[in-house]
């Protein structure tokens, strides 16, 4: 999933984030509000039904935008997308393409000298969506990137993007490195649940056949429907407790034994190979499934 950009807003006209997103009037306050209602007064804690002080895992609401930190949302450092300030038209454009992103931070020498981000839009707006037009200057498309704490709690972050309209941050450690890197949408997220974005298919659609031998699926599609699909049951194995999975993401977690980062490639005793093609820390969302004989060159997501 910049900085607010400087414009003379006509009077009486609708407001519009540098993304061209209309904004209602009082929006901008609106989560300021929010926040505010779900404080607790001096001294309170959280509790549960029983009077003690509650110690479970977090589950989505308003009130993780007070409880929760940066760190606990934050993509890691080994799986950020980001390219050098050197990188090539050609090179920038296939990026696009294979991550399905639409902002990427650009830094100089290595990650912890970021200088700015690129956006998918300003991007095509000078070059076209191939890439084919006008004179490459990565510099000139940069947009200020917003650096940000590891325990600077989310709702004080989302008030701070929603505020001067950004909706990527870095997280910098102690020492000034990139530790992590944060979207408003991962933040979003912690209050209602998962969000799906365009990549996503309808809910009744799980994988789509790209070629013959591989698809493109979803983490929570059925694996009885994907044995009726292929032919192949994926659980009959030793090893692999069937009744305990349910979904090809809970096979692939399974066999790896932890969640997997974009690109990771996990193999099945069977021969068949899945592709992480996106992924969160804390879960896989959508794989690329190689059956046995198929051609292994990975196709475009």
């Amino acid at each position: 999933m910049g900085q607010m950009d400087g414009s003379n807003e006509v009077p009486g006209s609708t407001p519009q984030t540098p993304d061209g997103e209309s904004e209602t009037p009082g929006s901008s306050n609106l989560l300021q509000r929010l926040i505010g209602a779900f404080k607790p007064a001096d001294g309170e804690q959280e509790q549960d039904e029983t009077g003690q002080q509650t110690t479970t895992g977090f589950g989505h609401g308003m009130i993780n935008l007070r409880r929760m930190r940066v760190e606990d949302v934050a993509i890691p450092r080994v799986e950020i997308v980001a390219v050098p300030s050197t990188i090539t038209k050609a090179e920038l454009v296939a990026l696009f393409r294979e991550s399905g992103l639409t902002r990427l931070p650009v830094y100089t020498g290595t990650l912890d000298n970021p200088i700015g981000f690129v956006h998918l839009k300003d991007f095509a707006l000078s070059h076209g969506f191939n890439g084919t037009g006008g004179r490459f200057v990565l510099k000139s498309m940069l947009r200020p990137l917003l650096f940000v704490p590891p325990s600077m709690p989310i709702g004080v972050l989302l008030t701070k993007m929603q505020t001067e309209r950004r909706h990527m941050a870095l997280v910098i450690d102690e020492y000034g490195g990139v530790d992590g890197l944060v979207t408003i949408e991962d933040l979003i997220e912690q209050v209602i649940g998962e969000i799906e974005d365009e990549h996503d298919a309808e809910e009744d659609k799980h994988w789509i056949l790209e070629k013959p031998g591989s698809y493109l699926a979803f983490a929570r599609a059925p694996l009885d429907e994907f044995r009726d699909e292929t032919g192949i049951d994926l659980t009959a194995h030793e090893d692999i407790d069937g009744e305990e999975i349910d979904t090809l993401g809970g096979l692939v977690f399974m066999l790896s034994g932890h969640v997997p980062s974009r690109g990771e490639v996990v193999s099945h005793p069977t021969g068949v190979e899945f592709e992480v093609v996106d992924a969160d820390p804390r879960r896989i969302k959508r794989l690329r499934v190689r059956l046995p004989g198929s051609q292994t060159q990975p196709a475009e997501a």
